[in-house]
């Protein structure tokens, strides 16, 4: 198979408590397919928790409307810590997470009878993509997209994550670094904005805004399921911005890291290095989640974002049976049989847990 980029599999969130987090996201944004939870040592990823191998609690939720999934981290013997200052728009890493849904004015209306903070008005962007913010109950921020790709359904009408908006210090830099690595060739919009930096609405800056689709149709086993994607790059233009884990570990509250699916990890190894940007984990041959394994490898945007890369080997379908998907051996591009990828749907949890 040749190397490639399938779509993205998850958005990683730094918790205090998994289950609470899943519930709330099961309940009012459709993540209801519980792929894993797992508990184990982070024993590969030392470099970015001062050395010291951190035991954690995770769990990968899936929304079957489609769309990536969210992987809810844990520390066991941590307490999570919170940035040093107000993440202000533009700060580097990532800003908000992108989710879609099919009807926008239905998913306003239900966040809006939640009574979270940060919920703006539906708005149109230069290109002509509805969408509308809002905070989680521990204050990560949203955004809900109104997009018509819909793999199955959902009660909510919302799907899973389309994609992330990411601060960085150089657009030109940036730019680069995801169409070349990452494919994200088509340039949707290039534009300077003014907003509000912070989320009281008092501070208004200009940003440039990059929007990024892939030219291609996605590829791979659960590609369909995935779906499309866009990656947001914003850059401050009147201020130095700050790293959102700066002096923090990963793991620690907020969006750790973005990970996409891929295949061909050999070929992408290669390619980061020929870009002087290479894996800075790597799992070598495969990983162990109980459930799930794969291989993974993590490399760093221009201003240190984390991505994660992971080539999925193995996921269960109906765990009780012994029932597995095997990709590890797969040859072929195409994307799964659509009634295979939905026996996933075993996994979903009607109530909370």
């Amino acid at each position: 198979m040749d190397e490639g980029i399938n779509g993205i599999q998850q958005i990683g969130i730094g918790v205090h408590d998994t289950k609470a987090v899943f519930n709330w996201y099961r309940e009012h944004l459709g993540f209801d397919i519980l792929l894993f939870k797992d508990e184990a040592t982070a024993s590969l990823m030392t470099k970015y928790t001062l050395g010291e191998p951190q035991r954690r609690d995770a769990y990968l939720s899936l929304n079957m409307l489609g769309g990536g999934g969210l992987e809810i981290w844990q520390f066991k013997d941590r307490v999570a810590q919170g940035p040093e200052h107000e993440i202000l728009w533009g700060d580097l890493g990532i800003n908000a997470m992108k989710v879609r849904t099919v009807d926008i004015k239905k998913s306003h209306l239900q966040i809006s009878d939640l009574k979270l903070s940060g919920i703006t008005n539906i708005t149109k962007s230069s290109y002509g993509e509805l969408h509308f913010y809002f905070n989680d109950p521990w204050n990560n921020r949203v955004q809900m997209v109104q997009d018509s790709y819909a793999f199955g359904s959902s009660k909510t009408g919302v799907g899973g994550v389309l994609g992330a908006v990411i601060g960085v210090s150089d657009m030109d830099t940036s730019t680069l670094f995801y169409k070349n690595f990452l494919g994200y060739t088509d340039v949707v919009c290039d534009e300077e904005i003014v907003l509000s930096a912070n989320t009281a609405n008092t501070i208004k800056e200009r940003f440039r805004k990059v929007v990024m689709r892939h030219s291609r149709k996605e590829i791979g086993g659960f590609a369909e399921l995935l779906g499309p994607t866009q990656i947001e790059l914003v850059q401050a233009l009147d201020r130095q911005p700050e790293k959102i884990y700066k002096n923090r570990l990963w793991g620690d509250l907020g969006y750790i890291h973005i990970c996409f699916d891929v295949q061909g990890m050999d070929s992408l190894r290669k390619k980061a290095m020929a870009m002087n940007n290479p894996f800075t984990v790597d799992s070598a041959q495969s990983f162990d989640m109980g459930d799930a394994a794969g291989h993974f490898s993590y490399v760093e945007d221009p201003d240190g974002t984390l991505i994660e890369l992971v080539e999925t080997h193995k996921v269960p379908i109906i765990k009780k049976l012994g029932l597995y998907l095997s990709l590890k051996n797969r040859k072929s591009n195409k994307p799964l049989p659509k009634w295979l990828v939905k026996t996933l749907r075993f996994h979903r949890i009607a109530k909370n847990l």
